[in-house]
This record gives C-alpha cells, sequence and structure tokens, in this order.
C-alpha cells in the first residue's frame, strides 16, 4: 500500500511542463505525454496527462505511514495544458492536486498564464514548489546566476501577497536532467499526509474513457472523496446509469479498493465510453443536475473589472464549465439560510477585498450542470482576449445550496429573501385631528397595491413617526395615524395658505422590496 499525492504541474505555454513530468515519471498512464495526435501535431499539451513516481517514505512521514500500512510515496504527476485557451481544462485539472509545481521559463520569468496558475492554485492547495525552467538555455554562468536570483527575488515579492505557505524555489533544465534529483528532494520535503475523509459517498473525476473488447469500460480519473470496492455499484449521473465495477487497476496493478485521491482505472460494464468523454461518476443518487445554486462569494483580488449582478460568468464546476448569470447580496452570517434577510448589492469591485462582507451570489446556469453541495466553483470571464495580461478568474466559492427543480422561478426563489431599499415621498394634504393627517404622492393615482403597505411606519419632514391607517380614493391618498399627537406648529404649517417659512411638510415611506416577491404583501419598513 502506498500513499498517494497528486502532484499538479502548471504554467505558461511553452515552459516545459511536459518535459518536466517525463524526466519526473517512472511510470506512464495511457493519457501521457502528449499521446494525443493533435497535441504532437501542434507542439503543445492539449489535456490532461498523468504519471507517477514512487519512491521511499521521507523520513518526516516514515511514523505516521507505517502506522496506517503505507509502505511507499507515490507522487502522481497531472500534466496541464498551458495556453490560455485551454483554462477550462486546467482549472479542472487543478481542483484534484494536493500540491503544485508551477513552471516558469528562465529566460521569460513571470507571464500572463504564470500568474492565472498562481491563483488557480491558491484556490486549490496551499503547498507549491516553484521550478525554474530551461537553465540550459542561460550558458554563461554569471548570467545565470544575475538571472536566477532577479527571478528568485520577483517572485518572492509575488508569493508575499499570496496564501501559499513556504515555497522553495529550484532551477533545473528539464532537458538535461540538471537539479532533477533535487526537485525531487525538495518534493519530498513538502509531501504530507493529506485529510482525506473516507466516509462521504464515493466521487470520482473521470478525465479519459477507453473500451477493451470482452471486459467492458474503462473510466480512468481521481478520486475525490470516500472510497469504492470492487462488484460495487456505481452511478453515472451524466448519463442517468447504475452500473457494477468490474474490476480497479492503479498504474497497471489490479486492487480491490481504492481511496480519496487514488488514481485509478475503473472497468464498468455495459457502457458505451464515447458517451462520456469527462465527467463523474459516483455513489448514486449523490450527484445531480443543477439548474441554479447559492455561493458565497470570494472575489480574486487580481481581477481588475467589476463582478456585477446580472452579469454572465463562466462557471466550472468539476470537469464542466457552463454559463452562468449571478446575482449578488450581501449579509450578516457566514452560512447562507433561507430564513435570512439579505441585501441586494449591484456590484463589487475586485480590487476592494470584499471580505467587509459577506457576499453571496445566485448562479443561474444556461444549461444545467452536474454538482453536489459543498462543491468548489470557480467563476471567470473566459471571452475576454486571452492575449491581454488581464487575469481572467473572477471569483471562487463553495456551493451552499443547490437548486435541482427547473421550475426554481416559480417554486424557490419567492422563499429567497433578497430585497432593495426603497424610499416614497408624499406631502400633507390636510389635518383631520392632531392623531391623524391625509396624505397625497406616496402612490401613483393608478397603484392598485396601496392596501398592502397599510401598517407600515412613516416619517414626517418635522420629525414625527407614524403608520399607514388605510388608504382610500381614486388619486392615491392614504390617512396617517401618529401615536403621539402632532405638534401644533406642524398643524399650523400644513393648515396654513401659501408657502411656509419653514417649508412644506413632507412625509417619507421607507422599507424593503423584496425582489422574488409578486406582490407588496411581503414588504418591510426599515425601522
Amino acid at each position: 500500500m502506498y500513499l498517494n499525492l497528486n502532484i499538479g504541474i502548471l504554467g505558461h505555454v511553452d515552459s516545459g511542463k511536459t518535459t518536466l513530468a517525463k524526466a519526473l515519471s517512472a511510470i506512464a498512464s495511457t493519457a501521457a505525454f502528449d499521446k494525443n495526435p493533435q497535441s504532437q501535431e501542434r507542439g503543445i499539451t492539449l489535456d490532461l496527462g498523468f504519471s507517477a513516481l514512487q519512491i521511499d517514505l521521507p523520513d518526516h512521514l516514515r511514523e505516521q505511514c507505517v502506522e496506517q500500512g503505507v509502505e511507499k510515496l507515490q507522487y502522481t504527476f497531472v500534466d496541464c495544458p498551458g495556453h490560455a485557451s485551454l483554462i477550462r481544462t486546467i482549472i479542472g485539472g487543478a481542483q484534484i492536486i494536493d500540491m503544485m509545481l508551477l513552471v516558469i521559463d528562465s529566460e521569460k520569468g513571470i507571464q500572463p498564464q504564470t500568474a492565472e496558475c498562481l491563483i488557480i492554485g491558491e484556490l486549490t492547495c496551499r503547498k507549491m514548489i516553484v521550478v525554474l525552467n530551461k537553465i540550459d538555455a542561460l550558458r554563461d554562468p554569471i548570467q545565470q546566476k544575475k538571472t536566477l536570483e532577479r527571478l528568485r527575488k520577483g517572485i518572492a515579492g509575488v508569493l508575499s501577497k499570496m496564501s501559499f505557505d513556504e515555497t522553495p524555489l529550484v532551477a533545473v533544465s528539464a532537458t538535461t536532467g540538471e537539479n532533477i534529483p533535487t526537485l525531487v528532494e525538495a518534493m519530498k520535503s513538502k509531501s504530507f499526509v493529506p485529510h482525506r475523509n473516507l466516509d462521504l459517498p464515493f466521487m470520482f473525476a473521470v478525465d479519459h474513457c477507453f473500451a477493451i473488447k470482452g471486459q467492458g469500460t474503462v473510466c480512468t480519473g481521481t478520486v475525490l472523496q470516500g472510497k469504492l470496492s470492487v462488484n460495487e455499484e456505481v452511478e453515472i449521473p451524466k448519463l442517468k446509469l447504475q452500473r457494477k465495477v468490474k474490476s480497479i487497476q492503479m498504474f497497471r496493478k489490479s486492487y480491490q479498493t481504492i481511496r480519496q485521491g487514488d488514481r485509478a482505472g475503473l472497468c464498468i460494464t455495459q457502457f458505451d465510453p464515447k458517451s462520456l468523454e469527462r465527467g463523474i461518476v459516483c455513489a448514486s443518487n449523490y450527484v445531480h443536475c443543477v439548474h441554479a445554486a447559492i455561493v458565497r462569494l470570494k472575489s480574486v483580488k487580481y481581477y481588475k473589472r467589476s463582478i456585477r449582478s446580472k452579469a454572465k460568468f463562466h462557471i466550472t464546476c468539476g470537469y464542466e464549465t457552463v454559463v452562468a448569470t449571478i446575482l449578488l447580496f450581501a449579509g450578516e452570517a457566514e452560512t447562507f439560510s433561507y430564513a435570512h434577510q439579505y441585501e441586494y448589492v449591484e456590484e463589487i469591485a475586485a480590487e476592494r477585498d470584499a471580505t467587509s462582507r459577506n457576499i453571496f451570489a445566485l448562479l443561474e446556469f444556461e444549461t444545467p450542470v452536474l454538482a453536489y453541495q459543498n462543491a468548489l466553483i470557480i467563476g471567470s470571464k473566459l471571452d475576454s482576449d486571452v492575449h491581454a495580461a488581464d487575469c481572467r478568474i473572477a471569483f471562487s466559492g463553495r456551493l451552499s445550496q443547490i437548486i435541482r427543480d427547473g421550475k426554481y422561478t416559480e417554486t424557490v426563489l419567492p422563499e429567497l429573501q433578497i430585497y432593495k431599499h426603497k424610499a416614497k415621498t408624499g406631502s400633507i394634504q390636510r389635518v383631520v385631528n392632531e392623531n391623524e393627517l391625509i396624505a397625497v404622492g406616496l402612490f401613483k393615482k393608478s397603484a392598485n397595491n396601496r392596501q398592502a403597505f397599510v401598517g407600515l411606519g412613516i416619517n414626517l419632514s418635522s420629525g414625527e413617526r407614524g403608520i399607514i391607517q388605510d388608504t382610500f380614493g381614486a388619486s392615491g391618498k392614504v390617512k396617517l395615524h401618529f401615536p403621539e399627537p402632532v405638534a401644533a406648529d406642524v398643524l399650523k404649517r400644513i393648515g396654513q395658505k401659501g408657502p411656509s417659512p419653514d417649508g412644506e411638510v413632507k412625509v417619507e415611506l421607507r422599507f424593503k422590496k423584496f425582489l422574488f416577491r409578486k406582490n407588496a404583501k411581503q414588504q418591510k419598513v426599515v425601522q
């Protein structure tokens, strides 16, 4: 038995990630090292690649691992593409990693996609090693020393503003193998026993499917949570199928059971591999088609544009990316509840850290997405120029609520208490008595919902507080009641003809208008 750590290899296109994966690996999967014909034709990585290296347990992990029956440490390398147009694949791959190797071309330094990979890594893991690759291109030893020192200072400055823990920097040449053993030692020193929750329902991120004649379909991927044994049933939610697992392999060796974090291949019966290129295999009735969701939003400080309500963003959940319209709202508690009231938010500026308020977002997906409670999502603007230096990753969060009902606008949204502050102003037409006044102008003559405002509080411009007692007439009049008699000088100002030196007495009604309520009966006064 071995401890598996998934190591994501990320970086700008042509920084040497796949060459580094080859230099580090001893075992290749069926999807490794740009075996895709299109990748070979274009000379760049177009899809995720997987390979592995098994080593002896480092000293600082040996005692803990031996107690758990673990004999070896395995690194499973997730080689992510670097081209800007493939960011969906990069984000999907990054969600399965425990640690990250950020590969930087020593001659070019930090480039636009290097910065995006840093952000993706910060959202998905906290452990990273920076690999300064292609040092063989810096042939002059003096120039090499100066260049690497300058890079180290610049990278250290960037990392000081991020939430990674202590980050080693290792200069290597993946082509010649120079300092590759040093990098492996750095990986060993950063290795840890990750928290694996085996009690959660089984979930498996599939990245590749192929058929084996006479046996079934093999789905290769990574266990996101839980565990699975041979002969257990799994569900393919995209196809609404339940099938039995015939066998399990990890890098060509057969196993009876796999656990969270393992890279494996599942042989599943009676299932067409062409129907599932990439997706989820899971415990029955766990992952569902979701039409909308609510997330506590964490904005990315490097995203320089505003995040606005009613804007469209690309939402990545696992390996799926779909377009969603967002609606922002703020509340006092960190945890969302339908029982709480929330204030509508027009926009947040990402350069201002949104942690001063608990910002939530309603995501309405244009097409349903396969998701589950507490799933990680990443919001991006992927329709912007891929050649621009701007960060395209806008926010992240975990799904607080998933909404599976396709008619959620009628069944669920009316329960969502999101409001806007509203105010109406009118004037006092006449005095009934010292406790009752008649006001006009608060409502249009044609308004048919005035009765719903009866009982709401109002303020006079002179300071008195009362309530709307009743509505009458066709001209939008309302009767106001005051628990304390209105001051005599105010009544005099209302009753006198012509302009008053102290100004006209105005009446103001302040209330909450709930976005998803069909009538004003649900509107409440702001006291």
